[in-house]
């Protein structure tokens, strides 16, 4: 059963110190291309949690957003940077004294300097954290899943839908290619005996030459044969639960290029016009597998 790339699930996770939410957005792409936009501290997550994406979703570019609640004022620390805001103060004294500028350095004009002052996490057991992250990356996974799924129904309903139009005109042009051959056949033999003098012969030897030569030329038994085929292989790799995005996209090239083969042989109208809306199908189903895993 084949999947969509584009899908959302959102999971939460808690253990009684932190909550975890994670939300996973999914769209095409021709690689399998990950972003993460996690809190900073958690940085060294980051490679875990590709990984286990990497697990569910092979093709698309895959948004995850992390963010994290804590629950328990034991997992922070408060850093004063001291040596700092000693610099700061005399710096701040020098420009009073220098401007002859009567005030006094107080802690609020410190509090609101850069990296005086920090707060950190705990989060030094790596396990537990990951342990309660991968349960809320997991519920998210599961939901973009089941999206994925119910999209790849959708879009194997009506590439089904197209692939059987395919066959029915591919049909249509197999059944007019030997007619196009006879009907040549008779407008060349029509046309040269109006161009020889009535007591003239015609030269059945030649005439059935010249009809060969057409035959040769415009022969398109083999490329019906691989178009069909590829239809065929199309179809059963609807089927596979292994990601085939990539063998579809280069089935639809083969297609094309068989049809424009026969395009190119054919010199009937019909069978161009039944080309070109071929083309035309096979254009829509490009469309469709553009966002197929």
């Amino acid at each position: 059963m084949i999947r969509s790339m584009t899908g959302f699930g959102r999971g939460e996770e808690s253990d009684g110190m932190r909550n975890f939410s994670v939300e996973i957005k999914t769209v095409n792409h021709r690689y399998n291309e990950i972003v993460i936009k996690m809190p900073k501290h958690l940085l060294h997550l980051e490679e875990k949690v590709k990984k286990h994406i990497k697990k569910f979703i092979s093709r698309g570019r895959v948004e995850v957003y992390i963010s994290v609640e804590y629950l328990d004022d034991t997992t922070i620390d408060v850093n004063v940077n001291i040596p700092l805001a000693m610099a700061y103060k005399r710096g701040m004294e020098s420009i009073l004294n220098e401007l002859k500028i009567e005030d006094d350095v107080k802690l609020s004009h410190l509090m609101t300097l850069p990296e005086i002052v920090k707060t950190e996490r705990k989060d030094t057991d790596e396990d537990v954290v990951w342990n309660c992250l991968s349960k809320a990356l997991d519920v998210a996974l599961e939901n973009v899943m089941k999206m994925r799924t119910v999209e790849g129904v959708a879009l194997k309903k009506d590439i089904v839908s197209q692939l059987n139009n395919l066959e029915i005109l591919i049909g249509e042009i197999e059944k007019r290619a030997p007619l196009v051959v006879l009907e040549y056949k008779e407008k060349l033999k029509d046309r040269v005996a109006k161009l020889i003098d009535e007591g003239s012969d015609l030269d059945e030897e030649r005439l059935n030459y010249e009809v060969v030569l057409f035959a040769d030329k415009s022969d398109i038994n083999e490329e019906v044969v691989r178009f069909k085929s590829h239809i065929s292989q199309f179809i059963q790799s609807l089927e596979l639960t292994d990601p085939v995005g990539r063998k579809l996209d280069f089935l639809i090239q083969e297609m094309n290029r068989e049809i424009n083969t026969i395009g190119s042989k054919a010199n009937d109208l019909e069978i161009i016009n039944n080309v070109v809306n071929i083309k035309s199908q096979l254009e829509k189903i490009r469309e469709q597998v553009q966002n197929v895993e």
